[in-house]
Formats: structure tokens, sequence, C-alpha cells
């Protein structure tokens, strides 16, 4: 039996596997191996890990994810970890604007923050705000929250923000009725959905269609949705946290699932999305990558 989601003394194993996309032997090999992870026990006795280690195992698989070897890296400091990977030399390098937007989620200053961040979309545009300020922006949190510098409370503002801000964008402009019809949602457990509101709006800039299922949808449901909705396209995002052989069995078990003439597309930063061909499936690591799937869509469509 597995052990709890979360005890007061720690989170469960399968929490941890799920947040940082180590698989559970993974973490028991280093466990014995390394000497890290170094859990304690719940009441029942089963693995319970403090959010200081599960930090630490977040840096470590980004470091794995470039290439190092867990046996160079997993004995390393939280120190050593944050200065291999570029955390603190990145932070002299961000823009001002940007760094300002940082404080003002850090002192919680919602109104503000949506201020600046309505100022940039003025100034910039949708398709530039979302590149230039959001992208790198959640790339700014996420390494702020992994170095222990924001809470968790915090990142959330900062998201719902962003999403608010993008949902207000979207409903106030009549939405395309071109192609592709690109139907949207996470897998079951996937609950970050700031990426693919991102990528709706990148689509609808460029013309095409999108039906939004919102989070956590079933395989078998999204088959059945991309029927009834006559989908050309069935766009999945992912983060880099959702456990990587979990997303690529179930991208295989969907293909499968849908008819060879729709399309998949699963987006986001998660590294099993771009380690091994999935037959059938269309890996798009970033937002400036979405123009070119559609517009290679509609060239193939039209036989040019």
């Amino acid at each position: 039996m597995g052990g709890l989601e979360l005890s007061e003394k720690g989170l469960s194993i399968s929490t941890v596997e799920r947040e940082t996309g180590l698989l559970k032997d993974t973490l028991r090999v280093w466990e014995k191996r390394y000497g890290f992870p170094t859990p304690g026990r719940d009441e029942n006795g089963e693995r319970v890990y403090g959010r200081d280690q599960v930090d630490k195992l977040l840096l470590i698989k980004r470091l794995i994810d470039r290439g190092a070897r867990p046996s160079k890296v997993v004995g390393l400091s939280m120190e050593e970890l944050l200065e291999r990977t570029g955390s603190r030399a990145d932070e002299a390098a961000n823009p001002p604007e940007l760094t300002e937007a940082l404080k003002l989620v850090k002192t919680h200053n919602v109104v503000g923050l949506r201020n600046r961040l309505d100022s940039s979309l003025l100034h910039q545009g949708l398709e530039r705000f979302l590149q230039d300020t959001v992208a790198p922006l959640n790339l700014m949190v996420g390494e702020a929250w992994m170095r222990g510098e924001f809470e968790v409370f915090e990142e959330h503002l900062y998201t719902e923000s962003v999403q608010a801000l993008l949902r207000s964008t979207v409903a106030s402009v009549s939405r395309p009725s071109g192609s592709p019809r690109v139907l949207l949602t996470t897998l079951p457990g996937e609950q970050h959905i700031l990426g693919m509101l991102m990528a709706e709006c990148m689509l609808w800039i460029h013309g095409a269609a999108c039906i939004a299922l919102g989070p956590q949808t079933p395989a078998g449901e999204i088959a059945r949705a991309a029927d009834a909705q006559r989908a050309d396209v069935v766009g999945l995002s992912f983060s880099p946290a959702y456990p990587a052989h979990t997303a690529v069995d179930t991208l295989v078990a969907l293909r499968a699932m849908l008819p060879p003439g729709i399309a998949m597309w699963a987006g986001g930063s998660n590294p099993a999305l771009f380690r091994r061909r999935i037959d059938g499936v269309l890996p798009v690591r970033e937002l400036a990558a979405i123009p070119d799937a559609v517009a290679s869509w509609r060239a193939n469509r039209s036989g040019t």
C-alpha cells in the first residue's frame, strides 16, 4: 500500500513522484546508493519527505534533464545545486520590469501586479506579452520557489493574476472560427493550466479555433470530446513536475484512441516530451513554436 498523500511529518513518496517527475524506484535507489534523499517514516512506516528535500530533488532533476549524471549531482549541497543550475547568475540578468513584478508578488501587492501586467500587455501587444513578459516571469517565479524565496501561496497569487488577465483578454474579443480546430486540456493529475491558457491565446492570435476543456480530462473523455467537437488537433499541456512515464504512456494510449486524421500536439517544458519520439505526437517546446505548428498543419491539409 502507498503512503498517505500528506502526513504531519511530510509528503508521501507518491506526492514527491508527482511533484518532481522522479520515479519512486529512483528515489529508493538514490536513498540507498547516495544517502539522499533521507525520508522519515509516518505512523504506518511509509516514507515521508520534508519540503526542503523536495526542493533539492527538483534542482537535481533539472540538472539531470540537462545531461548530468546522478552520481555527480545527488550528493551536492543546495548552494552547489543552485550555482550549477545558473539561478544565481540569472538573477542579475533579469530585466528591471520583470524584477519589479517579482517584488510585487513577494509583497503580496496583487493590485500593483495586475496594473503592471495590464501596462505591459497594452504596450507590448498580446503575442510579445506572452513571450517577453509572461514566459520569463513563469521561469523566475519557479526559480524563486525552488530557492525557498517564494511560498506556495505566493506562487498561486502570481499564477491567478496572470490567468485572470489572459482570460479577460480572450473573453473581450471575438474568437476565430478558422482552422485548425484545437481541443485543449491536460491529463488527470496535471493541475497547472497557465501553459494551456497561454497556448490558447497564441493559437487565437494565429487564427486557430480553440475548444478548451479545462484541466484533468481522462484520455477516453478527450477522445470522445475530439469526435463530438470535430477537432482537427488535440493539444495537451505538461508542466515539468508531471511524471515522465505517465505522460508518455498516456500520450501513446490516447494517440491510439484518436483517428489518424486528428493531430496531437504536446506542449510544455516537461523533458519527457523531448527524450523520445512518440509516433503521431508533435512536441511543442515553447510558445514561439506554435505559429509554425499551425502553418505546418495548414500546409499539410492543403497539400502544398
